[in-house]
């Protein structure tokens, strides 16, 4: 019999789910505290399979913590939902960004810059109001937007006090015009099972659910399918949600996330996305 392990440092809505699916589909999923546990870089896989199980569902909200543990277990041959490729793309924007780019995904206007200097200079190229982001970071946290030189300024200066060097990377992308809104669109391998637009919450121009945007059903046409799957591979496929924005020239991508938070598309489409995912884990895992 197979056995499956859910790797977390948190228990959401999200993880709660998963674990409520298998049991309902009879399968022994064991949840394990990362925070509570060490591994060695060595020694017999034998023991690592017997604590973790065949396949591991990793949903760190720490991205470094999971991507790790994640190496660790591949090591010792135990396959990860996603796996550590996918992970290490999928957890830094400008890595994504240049795998979709590759694959000819429409993105918007992304620069990068090393230096304060170079910052404004590629401000200008893009010009106002523009988009700062961390390349590393989830739910909408340090994501700014830059009206004009005087808050480029303040925002460039913050960033370089900061004692940390991801913050001395500056990525940096074109706002695009949009309705307040964005398209959640959840990929499980090759398929696409859920779509949702995300809307601001009163006063707030960033679309995160974790910041008060609310949720809506969005149509899944062929052209989206199309869109999500070749973003999807271009990452290297997984359980992912692609996140796209409607642009003047058409839908494009802006973020493709690896531990996926699913609660606001399944109340908005009601479609039984835990047991998708553990379905599909039983799919890796027969292989």
């Amino acid at each position: 019999m197979y056995r499956m392990g859910l790797v977390y440092d948190r228990i959401r809505w999200e993880e709660k789910a998963l674990i409520e699916a298998s049991r309902r589909l009879g399968l022994d999923l064991k949840p394990i505290d990362s925070k509570e546990i060490y591994l060695s870089t060595s020694g017999d896989s034998r023991g690592i399979k017997e604590e973790f199980g065949d396949l591991v569902l990793q949903r760190c909200i720490s991205y470094f913590r999971g991507l790790h543990i994640t190496a660790i277990l591949e090591n010792f041959g135990v396959e990860v939902i996603n796996p550590f490729h996918v992970s290490l793309i999928c957890g830094n924007k400008l890595f994504t960004t240049l795998a979709l780019v590759k694959a000819g995904v429409p993105v918007p206007k992304t620069l990068v810059a090393f230096t304060d200097e170079s910052a404004f200079k590629a401000l200008e190229v893009l010009g106002y109001p523009a988009v700062l982001k961390p390349v590393v970071g989830s739910w909408g946290r340090l994501v700014a937007l830059v009206r004009d030189r005087d808050s480029a300024q303040a925002l460039i200066e913050s960033r370089e006090e900061m004692q940390n060097s991801l913050m001395q990377i500056y990525y940096l992308q074109e706002y695009v015009r949009r309705p307040p809104r964005d398209i959640r669109i959840l990929t499980i391998g090759d398929e696409v099972v859920a779509a949702a637009y995300r809307y601001s919450a009163n006063g707030e121009w960033r679309t995160n659910v974790a910041r008060g945007g609310r949720t809506e059903p969005f149509p899944i046409t062929d052209e989206v399918v199309e869109l999500s799957i070749r973003a999807s591979r271009a990452v290297g496929g997984g359980v992912l949600a692609i996140d796209c924005m409607e642009s003047p020239d058409g839908i494009i991508v802006h973020e493709v996330n690896n531990t996926p938070e699913f609660k606001g598309l399944y109340s908005a489409t009601k479609v039984n996305i835990p047991e998708k995912i553990i379905e599909y884990a039983i799919k890796v895992m027969k292989k």
